[in-house]
């Protein structure tokens, strides 16, 4: 099996919060997008940084992950590049 890219590994993260309703659990990202407690930190550091994301907590102390507006724009663009990719067989 091929290593995943970085991209690779930010869209995997920002498919699995938007096929969860657009909310999830630090933990459960962590699992679905197979990385390590270490690799999910990093990332979604960068992914807030870059505005993809947003960390809200709860009153009980929960936290969530959403996908911004702009998390939204940039998964939908990754996938037209890739279609585009496809159609001319790479």
């Amino acid at each position: 099996m091929a290593k995943r890219s970085r991209l690779d590994i930010v869209a995997d993260m920002l498919s699995t919060i938007q096929d969860k309703g657009g909310k999830m659990k630090p933990t459960h990202i962590m699992y679905k997008a197979n990385l390590s407690h270490a690799q999910l930190t990093q990332y979604l550091d960068e992914l807030i940084e870059k505005e993809l994301v947003q960390q809200t907590k709860t009153p009980n102390n929960t936290t969530y992950f959403t996908v911004t507006d702009k998390g939204c724009k940039f998964l939908e663009k990754l996938h037209e590049m890739r279609q585009f990719e496809k159609s001319f067989g790479f």
